[in-house]
């Protein structure tokens, strides 16, 4: 048992020197390890340099003023007798154009049968031939018409004024009947009270009653009379005043008929005023029926008028379109045969749209010309961040320029690029010297050379959503030995050429910026720098 105990025990021990070894070795190697597996990055100094912010692209020389040359009719071409580059005079031969009726001429007969049969149509209209004013009226003045209206307006407006004058008048009128009627109202009224009253006092009734008092108090004067001398006073006074009662009563109603009759004399006078008011009150309504028939009359010429030159307007413009488009058919027929299209100008072909067997079309030019004198343009896009370097006059170098003689290249525009305008900028230039249309030049065009504090080579620029930046390498510590991060800096570039870039950020100089790496690096990441 002792030997097997040993042995455990030796084994044991030599397990534990063989882990501690490897334990040691991968300690020793982990450095190393690491290492391999890390991206390995190329750098550069971040240090002062020369920039040469030039910018360059290419365009194609176009025509500064090119000259369309259209046609106005579909025709088919039986040749071509110019050709590109060919310097023309104005009215030279460009195309020979095949005998035979054109589309534009077959419609220009349709459009001129159709206005004939519109004119025919409205000259047998009833309006027109019953007033048969356009004979009496052809090629009138638009002054003549113009003041026929006008004549016939005032003649309205008149006719308006006499009628409003004559509603006028018939308010006045009825205004004064108005107090001959009251007075008329009010003594009817007042006889009317008169001979009610005379009624009430002339009626049997009030006669018996006069009569019985009479009667009672002569009988009461007779019982007392001859006796009580106090009583038969009281009573022969009671049957005086009875007969005075009745005897007054007579005289009222006497004075009642009397004035009754008074006022139907003054009744008889007034009805008189009222009844020639009231005539005068239909005559001048009756005048106001005349008027508003005038008025009336007045507004049906005009109106008339108006239609009948109306009529007369319309015919002649019927007339104006047959001319016109007797016109047309006579010039299109003319160039049905022997049929040519000429220069309009002296110039050089640029361009030419169509050969021989081809329809010509109204929509497209069937060929460009530069007009002589006239200059080239040349354009490309750039960024907006580009063309802030650039000034209106700057001049610009062609690629290869000795190629080409006397050839000079200016910046003349920078707009927005139609096909981007908020990022890009559209550079026109002018060309000048010994150049065509069609020909295409690689140019730069930009700043002289600038020093600046900080550039960096373009392959270091990175960019994402929160803008531009570069990587540095910083260098750590640690138990291992030296580790190298990756660490992101915002920068703004300033200028910018084929190689290298002007930068601004928080930087000192002569820091590293990874330019190139094997594997994506982020910021943050351990890095290997190059053995």
């Amino acid at each position: 048992m002792s030997e097997n105990g040993k042995n455990k025990r030796e084994w044991v021990k030599t397990a534990a020197i063989i882990f501690l070894s490897v334990m040691l070795v991968l300690t020793f190697f982990a450095n190393s390890i690491m290492n391999y597996s890390l991206p390995e990055v190329a750098t550069s100094y971040v240090q002062s340099g020369s920039i040469t912010a030039k910018i360059r692209g290419t365009g194609t020389v176009e025509s500064g003023d090119p000259y369309e040359v259209k046609v106005t009719e579909s025709r088919k071409v039986s040749s071509v007798a110019v050709s590109v580059g060919q310097m023309v005079q104005k009215g030279d031969v460009l195309f020979y154009l095949e005998d035979a009726e054109s589309e534009e001429l077959k419609a220009a007969k349709s459009a001129l049968e159709d206005a004939q049969k519109k004119y025919e149509l409205a000259v047998l209209t009833a309006e027109i031939s019953s007033s048969n004013i356009f004979s009496a009226n052809e090629n009138v003045s638009s002054e003549v018409y113009r003041q026929q209206i006008t004549n016939a307006q005032a003649a309205v407006q008149k006719a308006e004024k006499a009628y409003n004058a004559a509603v006028d008048a018939v308010t006045a009128a009825e205004a004064a009947v108005v107090p001959y009627q009251q007075q008329v109202d009010q003594l009817t009224q007042a006889i009317s009270d008169y001979r009610a009253q005379v009624s009430y006092e002339s009626s049997p009734d009030v006669a018996a009653r006069d009569d019985a008092r009479i009667n009672s108090a002569q009988a009461a004067y007779n019982s007392v009379s001859g006796g009580d001398a106090a009583a038969a006073e009281k009573a022969l006074k009671e049957l005086n005043d009875a007969k005075n009662a009745k005897a007054n009563r007579q005289t009222a109603i006497i004075n009642l008929n009397a004035a009754a009759a008074d006022m139907e004399l003054q009744k008889y006078g007034l009805e008189k005023n009222l009844a020639a008011a009231q005539a005068v009150v239909a005559e001048k309504k009756a005048a106001v029926e005349t008027a508003k028939a005038e008025w009336d009359e007045k507004t049906a010429d005009l109106n008339e008028l108006v239609g009948n030159i109306a009529n007369v307007i319309n015919l002649e413009q019927m007339l104006d379109t047959i001319a016109a488009a007797q016109k047309l058919v006579d010039e299109l027929s003319a160039k049905s045969y022997d049929a040519t299209i000429t220069a309009d100008i002296a110039g050089t072909v640029t361009q030419i749209n169509v050969t021989a067997g081809n329809t010509t079309s109204a929509s497209s030019p069937v060929a460009v010309l530069q007009p002589e004198g006239a200059g080239y343009t040349l354009s490309f896009s750039v960024t907006n961040e580009q063309a802030k370097r650039l000034s209106v006059g700057d001049r610009a170098d062609l690629v290869n320029a000795w190629r080409y003689d006397d050839v000079e290249v200016t910046l003349a525009s920078i707009k927005p690029d139609k096909s981007d305008p908020s990022q890009r900028k559209l550079l026109t230039f002018n060309v000048t010297g010994n150049v065509t249309a069609g020909q295409t030049f690689n140019i730069s065009v930009g700043q002289k050379s600038a020093n600046y504090d900080l550039t960096v080579p373009n392959s270091a620029i990175r960019e994402d959503s929160n803008g531009k930046f570069i990587l540095i390498v910083e260098e750590k510590s640690s138990p291992l030995g030296k580790r190298y991060v990756a660490t992101r800096v915002d920068v703004e570039v300033l200028a910018s050429d084929d190689t290298q870039s002007a930068i601004s950020g928080g930087l000192n100089g002569y820091e590293y910026v990874i330019t190139t790496s094997n594997k994506p690096v982020e910021a943050g990441e351990l890095v290997r720098m190059p053995d």
